[in-house]
C-alpha cells in the first residue's frame, strides 16, 4: 500500500458500479464527493446496465472506452463490466496515477448474504481489492414505491464520515490490506440508527422461472436482493430481439429471505448502516475440511477398485 498513497495534493478516489455511468446513485455519489472539496474524484464506470454480472471480466477483445462529461470529476464509460471497470481505472493505463481509494455504488439495490456473490456492484470493490488498492461497495435498499432519487444523495452524505476515516487511515499508512468495506445504507437512511459492525449472513432470494412471451414482460429487475422490478423500465439489453424458435424465460422470487441475528441483511432491516468486512477468498466452513480430510486419501482407493 506504501506505493499508493499520494497526498501531495488532494486523495483521489475512483467511483464504479454495476448500474452504469448515468445511474442515479453514482451520480449522487460523484456530486457528494465533490461538493466536499476534499477528493479528486475519478469515474470510470460500464456505459450501461451490468447488475448481477458477478465478477465477469472482459477477456476475448478489447473494451470501448469514451470520456462522459461530469461537471467537477474526469469521468469515462467503459463497454465492459464493473470488474473491468474498476481495473482499467486503477492500471494508470487510462488515468495518470491509481487511486488512493475505490468506490463502487451507489447500488440501487441492497447487496448482503448470498446476494454478495451475484454482485456487479461488490466486483468492482472486489477487483481494486486483489489489485491492493483499498476499497468499498456502498449499496441503498431502494424500496418500489417508498425510495426517491433524493435517497442516493442522503445515502452518499451518510457516508461521508466512513470515506474521511479510511482516507485517514489511509494517509498514516494504517489502513488494512486484510479485507475491503461492503456497506448497505437502510430504507429510510435519513433516520438510521448509527453505523453496525456485521458479517456477511445467508439470506436469499430464492427465484424460479416462469416462461413469458417478451423479453420485456414484468419490466427489468431493479434488485438481486428485493427482486423488485420497475415495469416501466426496460433496458434496450432487455428488449433485444430474440426469433420465433427460442423460448423465453424469466425469474420470479419464490421465496423471501431467511433473516439471521446479527448480520448484514437483519441489521440492514433494523435500520443500521451496515459495515461488513469482506475477503476474496471463498473457504469452506471448518468442519468442511475435517470431512474431506479422511474422504480424501479413500479416493485413490476407490479409483484402483474401479479398474
Amino acid at each position: 500500500m506504501d506505493g499508493l498513497v499520494s497526498f501531495g495534493d488532494r486523495p483521489r478516489i475512483l467511483v464504479t458500479n454495476d448500474d452504469g455511468i448515468d445511474a442515479p446513485g453514482l451520480r449522487a455519489l460523484v456530486q457528494v464527493l465533490i461538493s466536499t472539496n476534499l477528493y479528486e474524484v475519478l469515474v470510470c464506470a460500464p456505459d450501461s446496465e451490468k447488475s448481477a454480472v458477478s465478477h465477469s471480466i472482459t477477456w476475448r477483445h478489447a473494451v470501448a472506452v469514451k470520456r462522459v462529461d461530469i461537471d467537477g470529476a474526469t469521468a469515462y464509460a467503459v463497454s465492459g463490466t464493473p470488474a473491468d471497470s474498476a481495473s482499467l481505472g486503477i492500471s494508470a493505463a487510462l488515468f495518470p496515477s491509481i487511486p488512493d481509494l475505490v468506490i463502487s455504488g451507489i447500488n440501487m439495490g441492497s447487496n448482503c448474504g448470498y446476494h454478495i456473490v451475484y454482485s456487479g456492484t461488490v466486483a468492482g470493490a472486489r477487483e481494486a481489492f486483489i489489485n491492493g488498492v483499498p476499497s468499498v461497495s456502498l449499496s441503498y435498499q431502494w424500496v418500489a414505491g417508498t425510495s426517491n432519487i433524493n435517497d442516493f444523495k442522503l445515502s452518499a452524505e451518510a457516508c461521508l464520515p466512513i470515506i474521511s476515516s479510511i482516507m485517514a487511515e489511509i494517509k498514516n499508512q494504517r489502513y488494512t490490506e486484510r479485507c475491503f468495506l461492503n456497506i448497505d445504507l437502510p430504507t429510510d437512511v435519513v433516520n438510521h440508527k448509527g453505523y453496525k459492525l456485521t458479517k456477511q449472513g445467508k439470506s436469499f432470494i430464492k427465484s424460479g422461472w416462469r416462461q413469458v412471451t417478451s423479453s420485456t414482460q414484468g419490466g427489468r429487475v431493479l434488485s438481486t436482493m428485493t427482486m423488485d422490478t420497475n415495469p416501466e423500465v426496460c433496458a434496450e439489453m432487455d428488449a433485444s430481439p430474440v426469433s420465433g424458435e427460442h423460448l423465453l424465460f424469466k425469474r420470479h422470487v419464490q421465496e423471501a429471505p431467511a433473516l439471521e441475528d446479527d448480520t448484514d441483511y437483519q441489521s440492514l432491516l433494523d435500520g443500521y448502516i451496515t459495515v461488513t468486512p469482506l475477503g476474496a477468498l471463498s473457504p469452506a466452513d471448518i468442519d468442511c475440511q475435517a470431512y474431506f480430510k479422511t474422504l480424501v486419501p479413500g479416493f485413490l482407493e476407490s479409483s484402483s477398485s474401479a479398474l
